[in-house]
């Protein structure tokens, strides 16, 4: 179970899955289907809303602000960590606690929180970044909002958090919402020109992570934002052979000294803090720094866990274009 939940962190994805409309009633009473299928309801509209934080960064971007968060909010140099989009930190207290999935309940409970959101994947209980003990203690001071990790693809994660913000009193009609929309077609065209072009060439791209023992390769149907860019863009990413069986099958796990059974012409690595850079990577590990991506320096980033929202996935399909025309030049 340990490597199960291990797996799941290291590149499960966020997005969203399918759920009802949300409601306000006539009498001020609020309610939304969320993605585990429960109907979450409150008195009134929620106000003080703390979120897991790629969640806090989804609703910021369409105008919604979280008192607390938890989760990865900075690193070590003091910025911002991208799984928290456009939060700022000083603006939020941080609830995270000691260990994965704990929050500092002393924290919590003085925020007076009326809501709590937060991912949600089918293969492990509880919420993202908070254990299912935890969310029962969370769950008697505020109600709890799951939104879907997984089987859905990368704009139906995003209608979801727009449809959460509206329901939380945000105007999803907004000139800057629509701006956001338009520069994520935009980004999302120069991905699909650029899948194209590569096609043509008959070049792929291999997602990864690792850490010191094991070597990943993601199955881009298992995340959102992959299979997105495979089904709908034409982004053309490998697909490996043999998935995990474990974990919900979101990668397949490598020795180090198997790291080249796959050799695409461009690796797209993920750039969590807890996962190796490329540089880390290439330390010790020949097989790896034979690879033609490594030895030609092709590597693009990859996202992981960005905030669901036209906002964030603008910036984020942008600078992946400019990365892969870069790359692909060599």
């Amino acid at each position: 179970m340990r490597r199960t939940v291990a797996a799941v962190l290291l590149l499960g994805l966020v997005a969203g899955c399918g759920g009802n409309a949300p409601t306000e009633q006539g009498s001020g009473q609020w309610s939304f289907k969320d993605d585990r299928g429960k109907e979450v309801t409150a008195e009134k509209r929620p106000e003080r809303v703390v979120a897991q934080v790629s969640a806090a960064g989804a609703l910021k971007d369409y105008g919604i602000n979280v008192v607390g968060t938890f989760g990865p909010l900075k690193r070590a140099d003091g910025t911002t960590d991208p799984e928290a989009g456009s939060i700022d930190p000083s603006k939020v207290t941080d609830v995270t606690g000691p260990g994965y999935g704990e929050i500092d309940f002393e924290k919590f409970a003085a925020l007076n929180a009326d809501l709590v959101v937060a991912g949600y994947y089918p293969e492990v209980s509880g919420l993202w970044h908070l254990t299912a003990e935890f969310e029962e203690k969370v769950s008697k001071i505020a109600p709890t909002v799951g939104i879907g990790q997984s089987k859905i693809q990368l704009p139906d994660g995003i209608k979801r958090f727009k449809d959460l913000a509206q329901s939380l009193g945000a105007d999803v009609g907004a000139a800057k919402v629509k701006s956001d929309e338009e520069a994520f077609t935009k980004a999302a065209d120069r991905l699909k020109a650029i899948g194209k072009k590569m096609t043509d060439a008959n070049q792929k791209i291999q997602v990864i992570g690792a850490d010191p023992k094991l070597f990943y390769v993601a199955v881009p149907a298992r995340n959102p934002d992959l299979d997105w860019y495979v089904e709908e863009l034409g982004l053309p990413l490998l697909t490996p052979d043999k998935p995990d069986t474990e974990g919900g099958g979101y990668f397949q796990s490598l020795s180090w000294e198997n790291s080249g059974t796959y050799k695409e012409h461009v690796i797209m690595w993920d750039t969590r803090q807890h996962v190796l850079s490329p540089e880390k990577m290439k330390e010790g590990h020949p097989v790896f720094q034979g690879l033609p991506a490594v030895q030609a320096g092709r590597f693009v980033e990859w996202n992981a866990v960005a905030p669901l929202s036209y906002s964030s996935y603008a910036g984020i399909m942008t600078k992946l274009a400019d990365q892969l025309d870069q790359v692909l030049a060599k």
